[in-house]
């Protein structure tokens, strides 16, 4: 598949949502460069962003919210894979986590489920890393809205969510 839309799908920042906006700004104050992608037939499914974008499902970057032990905790996992929970749970050193409904996610990162993006919440999220996602050169993550997507290395995205990397896939 190829390695993304091109560079004319970007979107200028002052006509983005709000949201992206966000993106964009919580992204440059961590150092990473987000350059927002628009697809108005929507990217709310991992499937669906790999079919926009061109790229491989397992460059997607699910952002899953749980409710672990002590609150919220974030999922960052490849699209090929289903988190396995138990896995989540150990890898930040909680005794469970479960999904998050859509008002606790919201609530928790102030995106809508389909649009979380890694970053930008009103609070920093305790994260995990696929370990697969690392393999990869370039991974493509929701920019805050069901619609919006942004480029970037998976080191990068590590070292913006302090994200600890770990098997997290059921298999």
């Amino acid at each position: 598949m190829t390695a993304g839309p091109s560079p004319a799908a970007a979107q200028d920042p002052a006509g983005l949502h709000r949201n992206s906006r966000r993106v964009v700004e919580a992204g440059a104050a961590k150092g990473v460069e987000v350059a927002v992608v628009r697809f108005p037939e929507g990217t709310r499914t991992a499937q669906d962003a790999a079919a926009a974008i061109g790229c491989d499902v397992a460059a997607i970057v699910k952002s899953l919210v749980l409710v672990g032990d002590h609150g919220p905790v974030l999922a960052l996992v490849s699209g090929a894979n289903r988190a396995d929970y138990g896995k989540v749970a150990a890898a930040l050193g909680l005794g469970r986590v479960d999904r998050a409904d859509a008002d606790a996610a919201r609530a928790a990162t102030g995106f809508p489920i389909g649009g979380t993006a890694p970053f930008g919440h009103p609070a920093p999220l305790a994260t995990v890393l696929d370990a697969d996602l690392l393999a990869l050169d370039t991974v493509w993550a929701a920019a805050g809205t069901p619609d919006t997507v942004f480029a970037v290395t998976p080191a990068a995205l590590r070292a913006a969510t302090g994200a600890v990397p770990a098997d997290v896939a059921a298999r």
